[in-house]
């Protein structure tokens, strides 16, 4: 079986090892460069990409700007699912992947509080943990994270019809047990570029810098790298979710316990961008009303989906000072 707990590049990536795995889930452990905060990071990724993203290259990796900056780095990698796995769905990798991942990665770094950073879905998922989590959350990171799926943001005719009863919304989704990649790719394609190809005109105006054109290369191998979905989370999306808006109004459950978001007490920052059309803000903002946390924040960028990265090998101003103030710093003796 073939697993993405490897990125399909060698170079460029920071240092890391295994220290849990689970079916084809790998917890994977990056070591700070010098540790200089007592709160480690936690980082849940979507479900659909792969999380190399997060460490494309030497100097815009987001995972080697935190090790550098002295963070102690844990990414939970889910792999990617076979139809054995057909069955499994939010609840269920949250229970079985995102918990035992967060208590491997405690007990690994031997802390008494542990940061969350969750991207898109994987945000999602994360808040959804927060509200149910026995673990010691103390500061809750957010990246372009939908929590509120009530005004559609694309296929509108298809989500009315779906809410209304209109559509037979699991029959496709049973009959195929996983959603292929290429299912997966095309349904991105058709919110945010239905015509794919600015980014091979600016790989061609740009064919004789050859900086720019490894990093084409590396980032054009993730957008089409997507991660097929099991049935199982495909329906629990489509019912609990998108149809019948379950997380922002309380009523998701994990194993039969109501994630309220008003459990949530962490610190929370919440990032989105102003021109993504795959998640809009009004998908990502109601989430501030409805934490109990006394420290919550938005930040806005400009950009799209993937306009949150790192610069110069740094991590974003508003980021570096926010994680320091909240990570519970080493004193220097």
């Amino acid at each position: 079986m073939q697993h993405y707990n490897e990125t399909p590049f060698k170079d460029g990536v920071t240092p890391r090892e295994p220290i849990w795995k689970k079916n084809k889930a790998t917890l994977w452990y990056y070591r700070a460069s010098e540790k200089k905060y007592n709160v480690p990071i936690f980082i849940i990724y979507s479900l659909i990409n792969q999380p190399f993203i997060l460490d494309l290259q030497t100097g815009g990796s987001t995972i080697e700007a935190l090790v550098q900056k002295g963070f102690e780095v844990y990414l939970i990698d889910f792999g990617k699912p076979g139809l054995e796995d057909s069955d499994m769905d939010v609840s269920d990798v949250i229970t079985s992947y995102i918990q035992p991942g967060m208590k491997a990665a405690i007990n690994h770094s031997g802390t008494t509080e542990i940061t969350i950073m969750g991207y898109c879905l994987g945000g999602t998922m994360a808040a959804i943990y927060a509200a149910v989590a026995e673990e010691p959350i103390k500061n809750l990171v957010l990246f372009v994270t939908p929590i509120d799926f009530q005004s559609p943001a694309y296929f509108d005719k298809w989500v009315k019809a779906l809410r209304e009863g209109e559509i037979d919304r699991f029959r496709y989704l049973e009959e195929l047990g996983i959603i292929p990649s290429s299912h997966v790719e095309a349904g991105i394609r058709m919110v945010t570029s239905p015509l794919y190809f600015t980014p091979y005109l600016s790989l061609l105006l740009n064919r004789h810098k050859k900086d720019y054109v490894e990093k084409w290369h590396r980032f054009n191998t993730w957008t089409k790298g997507h991660i097929p979905l099991t049935s199982g989370v495909a329906k629990q999306i489509t019912k609990d979710l998108t149809k019948e808006n379950k997380v922002i109004n309380n009523r998701f459950e994990v194993n039969g316990k109501r994630a309220e978001l008003s459990n949530i007490k962490a610190n929370l920052l919440v990032v989105g961008t102003e021109g993504d059309r795959l998640v809009p803000l009004d998908h990502i903002l109601p989430i501030i009303n409805k934490v109990s946390s006394i420290d919550k924040q938005t930040h806005i960028l400009k950009g799209g989906h993937t306009g949150t990265s790192v610069q110069n090998g740094k991590l974003p101003a508003y980021l570096d000072s926010w994680l320091d103030e909240r990570s519970n710093p080493i004193e220097k003796q």
